[in-house]
């Protein structure tokens, strides 16, 4: 949308527009009013002009920028700022009263009325009025944005944007996305309403992260904008990661690259390539001291299992199974999860944490492309070509 400025000029002071007031003078029998020119009979102007953006009369501003009155041969008096519910705009006057700049945003579909003065180095008055009408979105797109605020997770947490509704312009979303971090990375779209910012490397323990998403007034195609601004401030924990080979039957963890605990475990049934615990980097998504499982497939509802570390929508997860313990550490038979004896399971769930990287190798079914935490699924020259913006 093109800017426009308006100028406007101060009226002229009492007793001086007024043709049937007293004159002073006389050109030719015709009357002059006081304060005129002279010869041509005009008003004299005050010197002091103000203008401002958005401009009066204007429709569909936008809500993102700030409202900007400036006066020029004076300085600003009076500003107000009241939108069509009552509530004055809170602003700020710069110290050399040559201009008043708003301090909150605007709302959509709303109308502004303008009512200031200024001073002109003339010493008479100027004054600016009339409204400007903002933006109607034909729909208020909303987005949240996770990892929360103040949370701590492990080294492989991706930043997730989901959206209610898809955006159209993903170009436009990426470039008001903003990840404050020495760490390289990229945002990539894995589906119509999600995007994820991750590492090309799994982050650095004890990293601080700041993350803003300006999305209020943001144009996302065909009528629609952003509802809202989402921030989050989270922190990055130790390097912990979990490595299981399917063919060894045993669960490593690695603490700074180095193995502190080897657990004996049964991964999904080798026979089966549906019942694999399929390849690929998971990160454990939640936990639960206790889950209840139901697979109508396989024939089982409320199974009950204890230390449940979740690691994948598609339906894989870390947890006990002690009714299994004859086949932990020798054999693989589960239907997708990796079985750990109790006293394991408990021990590992501990000191597991949400963001902790757990890699899956060995098996013959590859990484299911339908879960939604699947950042770690692509290499990083293909994760790059998620990003919109190329």
């Amino acid at each position: 949308m093109i800017e426009r400025r308006t100028v406007f000029k101060a009226a002229v002071a009492a007793g001086a527009a007024a043709l049937g007031a007293a004159c002073s003078t006389s050109n030719n029998g015709t009357a002059l009013p006081q304060g005129s020119s002279g010869d041509e009979g005009k008003a004299v102007e005050p010197v002091a002009k103000i203008t401002a953006t958005p401009a009066v009369a204007a429709k569909d501003a936008g809500v993102r920028d700030p409202v900007v009155i400036k006066v020029a041969e004076g300085k600003l008096t009076e500003v107000k700022v009241t939108s069509s519910s009552g509530g004055e705009l809170k602003g700020d006057l710069a110290a050399d009263g040559l201009s008043w700049t708003s301090s909150e945003p605007l709302g959509y579909g709303k109308t502004y009325t303008y009512a200031a003065k200024a001073l002109g180095s003339d010493q008479r008055p100027a004054e600016l009025s009339g409204s400007f009408a903002t933006i109607s979105p034909a729909k208020q797109v909303r987005a949240t944005l996770n990892p929360a605020d103040n949370a701590k997770v492990g080294v492989g947490m991706p930043i997730s944007v989901k959206f209610d509704s898809p955006p159209k312009d993903r170009a436009a979303v990426e470039k008001a996305l903003k990840v404050k971090t020495d760490v390289e990375g990229a945002w990539g779209w894995i589906s119509a309403t999600q995007v994820d910012w991750r590492p090309k490397e799994y982050w650095p323990e004890n990293t601080s992260v700041e993350v803003e998403a300006n999305l209020y007034g943001l144009e996302l195609g065909e009528g629609t904008y952003g509802k809202s601004d989402v921030t989050t401030k989270f922190a990055i924990g130790r390097n912990q990661v979990v490595k299981v080979h399917t063919p060894d039957h045993s669960m490593k963890v690695f603490r700074g690259g180095a193995e502190v605990k080897s657990y004996p475990c049964s991964n999904g049934l080798d026979a089966e390539v549906d019942r694999n615990t399929p390849n690929g980097t998971y990160i454990v998504m939640s936990k639960q001291e206790n889950a209840v499982f139901d697979n109508a497939r396989y024939g089982y509802t409320n199974v009950n299992k204890k230390w449940a570390c979740r690691i994948s929508n598609h339906g894989e997860f870390i947890h006990e199974n002690q009714d299994n313990a004859a086949a932990i550490g020798k054999i693989n038979n589960s239907h997708g999860c990796v079985n750990l004896l109790e006293a394991d399971a408990k021990d590992y769930y501990d000191s597991a944490m949400v963001g902790d990287p757990v890699e899956i190798t060995g098996a013959q079914q590859k990484s299911p492309t339908g879960s939604d935490v699947k950042d770690w699924f692509y290499d990083w020259p293909t994760w790059k070509t998620l990003s919109a913006l190329k």
